[in-house]
């Protein structure tokens, strides 16, 4: 092998030593408990919001629809990111908090898992696809929405922690596994 690959397959793990794909072979690593926070804005107009906080838009209860979604698309995340591996989750949680002044839907999705890999993406699909669903009940409504502000909160287990430094972070509730739907 030539020194650029060695170079290459050490620094990304998910190539193999010709350059093609693959999933990284975890079977070596410890079982640890691990824990992954993400979030997602949708910034909407106020009537929008209004409309939410009423429970009074055409397609109906929309934020209950956006915790089953997130739910559901935490547990379909290798069926969607090709690299991932299938995860036996212990729990998944979707957390919302409105903005009125601000017109905006912020959502926490965490992901808890035993496993040998982490869960950062079980987190971010959950928060993306509650994301998505707020959009998809509201757009009758508000076509002008955007989604925004994806990101990994924190990480907790296998060989590191990590948290994002709360500068960075937008306006977003933590917590437990209750909605804060204010």
């Amino acid at each position: 092998m030539r020194r650029n690959e060695v170079d290459r397959e050490a620094a990304f793990s998910h190539i193999d030593e010709k350059g093609a794909a693959r999933m990284v072979d975890v079977g070596e690593k410890p079982v640890t408990a691990r824990l992954a926070r993400a979030a997602a804005r949708v910034r909407m107009a106020p009537e929008t919001m209004r409309l939410l906080e009423e429970q009074a838009l055409p397609k109906g209860d929309v934020l209950s629809v956006a915790r089953v979604a997130g739910i559901m698309a935490a547990k379909e995340t290798p069926r969607l990111i090709p690299m991932c591996h299938p995860l036996p989750l212990d729990h998944v949680a979707i957390e919302f908090h409105l903005d009125r002044d601000e017109s905006t839907v912020d959502i926490v999705a965490s992901a808890c898992v035993s496993a040998r890999t982490g869960v950062e993406m079980e987190a971010l699909t959950a928060a993306s696809v509650a994301a998505l669903t707020v959009y998809d009940m509201c757009k009758a409504v508000d076509r002008g929405m955007v989604i925004t502000d994806i990101m990994v909160l924190d990480k907790r287990g296998g060989k590191s922690d990590w948290q994002r430094p709360d500068e960075e972070e937008p306006g977003l509730v933590s917590g437990d596994d209750s909605a804060t739907e204010e």
